[in-house]
């Protein structure tokens, strides 16, 4: 019987509950929820890929870095360097929580984390006009030094102070693409794709190189399931369901919807925010329309039940 693929993209807020559980304990034990959801989709016969988020792990290695600059005078790491740490970081933790939950139920199977690259245009618009925000909050004078001094782009958050803002380019190749097809062919649980990946562009002599960016997420698990034609794109998330008219009295929960009717929502530009469910659901468009067979959004805790159809929402093309 042929394998079935499924790429499951986790959100880096899915393992931070709320402001009181963001040590890397409360983390660990939020990654070890999950992995039982995950062994759950093993145990029903799946092959997994598990995509991580990585935005408020990457958040607080730059706060740390910002610290000890300032404290104690430590060269700061590059954005690309804190995005590799916290794959690595995130990656043990969903690791060993696997390896113990399989463990525990009997089931052979292997797990390995991949750090990954991800390269991106170096031409891309998004790098002529940053937009994420990262790092901490900064005084005026002190972010206008950093913008001449580092080369930053530099923003005045609503009120609340300074911020440097980064690209956010679209995913375009995965570099260890070969690794990770050939773990999934040998049934290994692979862990990647942390945090959409770490940017990186070909210079022009084709080496890679780091970029200060962010790449979704989503985007980047979107283009694995993709590449590896997955049989499913399944994307975790804070909400059991997608809503339409969220937050207001038409709002509208939906269990299903096409390919169609999904770019029809979003085309709409009114129902999902474009930092929360919008890239989501622009996933599972493109998903689809490489011949994906289907794309799944819910919550971790009913990840079991949306597979069987009774949660989550399901879109097909």
């Amino acid at each position: 019987m042929a394998k079935k693929v499924a790429v499951v993209a986790i959100g880096g807020n899915s393992l931070i509950k709320d402001k009181a559980h963001q040590s890397c304990e409360d983390q660990y034990l939020a990654a070890k929820e999950t992995a039982k959801h995950i062994v759950d989709m093993i145990e029903a016969g799946w092959e997994v890929v598990v995509g991580h988020g990585n935005g408020p792990q990457v958040g607080f290695i730059l706060q740390k870095a910002e610290l000890a600059e300032k404290e104690v005078n430590l060269a700061m790491a590059s954005l690309d360097v804190c995005g590799a740490q916290s794959q690595g970081q995130i990656g043990y933790m969903l690791a060993q929580n696997l390896q113990n939950e399989l463990k525990r139920r009997k089931i052979e199977k292997s797990v390995a984390c991949v750090l990954e690259q991800t390269i991106v245009d170096k031409d891309d618009p998004a790098f002529k006009k940053p937009t994420k925000p990262i790092g901490g909050f900064m005084g005026e004078s002190e972010a206008k030094a950093k913008a001449e001094a580092e080369g930053w782009t530099v923003v005045e958050d609503a009120g609340r102070g300074w911020r440097r803002v980064v690209a956010s380019p679209l995913p375009k190749e995965i570099v260890e693409l070969e690794a990770i097809r050939s773990l999934i062919e040998a049934g290994v649980v692979t862990i990647s794709i942390g945090g959409g990946g770490i940017p990186v562009i070909r210079d022009d002599n084709g080496d890679l190189e780091g970029v200060a960016a962010v790449i979704d997420k989503d985007f980047g698990n979107s283009l694995l399931a993709r590449e590896i034609k997955a049989d499913l794109l399944l994307i975790s998330t804070a909400v059991e369901k997608v809503a339409i008219n969220y937050g207001t009295a038409e709002e509208k929960w939906l269990d299903r919807m096409t390919l169609a009717e999904a770019k029809a929502y979003l085309a709409e530009g009114k129902h999902f925010k474009s930092g929360s469910m919008a890239p989501k659901i622009q996933a599972c468009i493109w998903f689809l329309e490489a011949g994906g067979k289907q794309a799944l959004i819910t919550n971790p805790e009913n990840i079991g039940r949306a597979l069987k159809g009774e949660s989550g929402t399901l879109i097909t093309a």
